[in-house]
């Protein structure tokens, strides 16, 4: 996969909220943020770590995701950074160099999927990886305190949300509560000119693209992408082979 690539834009809607209204306020942020404080001289407040430097550019953190899909795919996992020399120097800080932005499939957890430990990836997971402003803020916390320079939007292979919400589409299935958020937010990615399989899975792989799109838009994300220290990517999980490819 490479950091260079298609980058989409969408129109901001009046109706659209800013990034940062209230989502980086209250109690949740505050415990975040007192994770990573203090970083001191631990071996993550200086990004080492015990097999080598830890990524600080969009290419250098897409090259480790990249190596870490192929040890788990051909199952060679390390599974890294779990010591108890680690979990003792995490107590001083974080240093995450990617955020995963996934769906809450329990087939698809990012740490194993990327083969990496504790401390490395700042995970966020949606049905979907639909978009509001808890995940917003999240991503948001991610990137602008803790500088990490690649975001990930992480789909998949026979999603469940993006299933069911093309059936709620269709009139088969009406989705109770706050699932029906899911449906309005996922519907733009439907292709009804397909049908069947096909329209799910050319669903899951656009649904990725819009999410990124809108992500790569954000003022504050823009701005970094602009300068060089930030890359926004869309990629897909294939459950069949645990190959993580790029999309563009």
């Amino acid at each position: 996969m490479s950091v260079h690539g298609e980058r989409h834009r969408v129109g901001r809607t009046p109706a659209r909220r800013g990034l940062f209204r209230g989502a980086l306020t209250g109690a949740a942020v505050a415990v975040c943020a007192g994770l990573a404080a203090g970083a001191g001289s631990t071996v993550y407040g200086s990004r080492t770590r015990p097999h080598g430097p830890r990524p600080t550019t969009p290419e250098a953190a897409l090259r480790e995701l990249s190596a870490g899909n192929l040890r788990w795919r051909t199952l060679h996992e390390r599974h890294p950074d779990a010591t108890r020399t680690v979990r003792t120097a995490l107590v001083g800080g974080q240093h995450p160099f990617a955020v995963v932005l996934g769906c809450v499939d329990s087939r698809v957890p990012p740490e194993l999927v990327f083969d990496q430990g504790l401390g490395d990836l700042m995970t966020v997971r949606s049905a979907g990886q639909v978009l509001d402003e808890a995940v917003l803020g999240s991503i948001a916390f991610g990137v602008v305190e803790l500088g990490i320079p690649l975001i990930v939007v992480l789909g998949h292979q026979s999603c469940g949300a993006v299933t069911a919400a093309i059936r709620a589409a269709e009139g088969a299935w009406e989705m109770p509560g706050h699932m029906r958020y899911l449906v309005q937010q996922i519907r733009p990615a439907i292709d009804r000119a397909l049908v069947g399989d096909a329209r799910i899975d050319a669903a899951v792989t656009e649904n990725v693209r819009l999410v990124r799109a809108r992500l790569a838009a954000e003022p504050e994300l823009a701005r970094r992408i602009a300068a060089g220290k930030l890359a926004v990517i869309g990629a897909r999980y294939e459950l069949t082979s645990q190959r993580v490819r790029r999309i563009g």
